[in-house]
């Protein structure tokens, strides 16, 4: 299986330093900053990068568990809420929102709900963050 990288660089001291960040493939490449990560500031961040990436995986995994159960998905859409706190240890993820719309024929809700249930659980992504609480608002439109 492949082996996915990015890289980032770090400028400076936390609050007045910069940094960048990019993928391996060079599909993307991002500036962020303290301000991008804990205040509104402009730029990129990791939180950011991770619901991207959450988002991404589930709509995959939920196709793919929707192909293998005889239903052809049109449209599949996530988002992902990240949620960084701080806490008495520090900074942390506390907790994932995933939203998706998803237009698939010919299914019921119940299936609909289960399938997405099921992609929630084992995408590669809510694996690796499993120390993370993850929610799920699956809607299926027509």
């Amino acid at each position: 299986m492949a082996v996915r990288s990015a890289e980032a660089q770090w400028n400076g001291s936390l609050r007045e330093g910069s940094g960048t960040m990019k993928l391996g493939s060079g599909a993307f490449e991002g500036s962020y900053s303290f301000p991008s990560r804990f205040e509104e500031g402009k730029g990129t961040n990791p939180e950011e990068l991770i619901g991207a990436a959450h988002a991404g995986c589930f709509s995959m995994a939920l196709s793919a568990g929707l192909g293998r159960a005889g239903f052809e998905p049109k449209r599949v859409h996530t988002t992902a809420k990240v949620h960084l706190e701080r806490g008495d240890a520090g900074f942390s993820i506390t907790k994932i929102e995933l939203t998706t719309e998803a237009e698939i024929p010919n299914i019921d809700e119940a299936t609909f709900q289960q399938q997405a249930q099921d992609a929630k659980q084992n995408c590669p992504v809510s694996r690796a963050l499993a120390g993370v609480e993850i929610t799920l608002n699956a809607k299926l439109v027509s």
